[in-house]
């Protein structure tokens, strides 16, 4: 039995450019979007659904036994997703807990999606989400890697100060990998789709700025490995090599 007060939401739309139709793509003999499902379920933290503006989408994912919540196509982000998709599951108010899992991420483990959560314990935390070292001068320099910065306040644990396309902090130690997942508190999700675009996020591009800038608190867990994004057709056949043999 997974936990009424966890909602676990998988924002998907068809609008990728780089990867036409990026979430029904055939890996393993299953749509992208199933897998990402699959790990959700297994996970076993809360129910799970795909959040999507494309009946399509909906479609597979019904197909395949998973629950679809039908959104607007205006929607500037995946946190207005959720949040839409979130009122429309849950108008009670019962989930406490509302968990952003992106929609590219067919080989994430249920382990690391369980990972998310830990921080929520503080009451203080408002959002948490996750982040693997570098070890790599490449992933080190690559505008496309988001670096979180951060103290750390414990074992395997960080509170994010900023977060990055630049190659921070500077010096000598340890930079982290972000890793786009997400545990908000309910009231937490709400406040921050009801902020507008903040100076930072509108720079560097990052969403999580917007919640930083804000006065938010998040804290980010780390873990051994960046589960990896589909964003490409390379990503793709990256993604088919590694679920084939699963």
């Amino acid at each position: 039995m997974t936990d009424p007060r966890t909602l676990v939401l998988i924002p998907a739309r068809m609008a990728a450019t780089r990867l036409p139709g990026k979430p029904l793509q055939d890996i393993a003999g299953l749509p992208m979007i199933v897998h990402v499902l699959r790990r959700a379920e297994e996970a076993a933290i809360g129910r799970v659904a795909v959040a999507t503006d494309t009946k399509e989408i909906a479609d597979a994912v019904a197909a395949h036994g998973g629950m679809a919540v039908m959104t607007s196509p205006s929607h500037p982000s995946g946190s207005d997703r959720i949040h839409e998709a979130m009122c429309k599951l849950d108008p009670a108010g019962a989930a406490e807990i509302v968990i952003n899992l992106q929609g590219d991420f067919p080989t994430i483990s249920p382990q690391n999606i369980r990972d998310v959560l830990p921080p929520l314990a503080d009451p203080a935390v408002d959002i948490a989400t996750l982040a693997a070292q570098i070890h790599t001068a490449e992933e080190d320099a690559a505008p496309s890697v988001v670096k979180a910065v951060g103290s750390p306040i414990g074992q395997r644990r960080l509170r994010a100060l900023y977060f990055t396309r630049a190659a921070a902090p500077y010096g000598d130690g340890p930079r982290y990998h972000h890793i786009g997942l997400y545990a908000y508190r309910r009231a937490a999700l709400e406040r921050f789709v009801s902020l507008p675009p903040s100076f930072l996020e509108q720079q560097e591009k990052l969403e999580q700025l917007r919640a930083l800038e804000a006065g938010m608190r998040i804290d980010i867990g780390i873990v051994d490995t960046v589960p990896r994004g589909v964003d490409t057709s390379a990503d793709l056949e990256t993604a088919r090599r590694v679920l084939s043999k699963a």
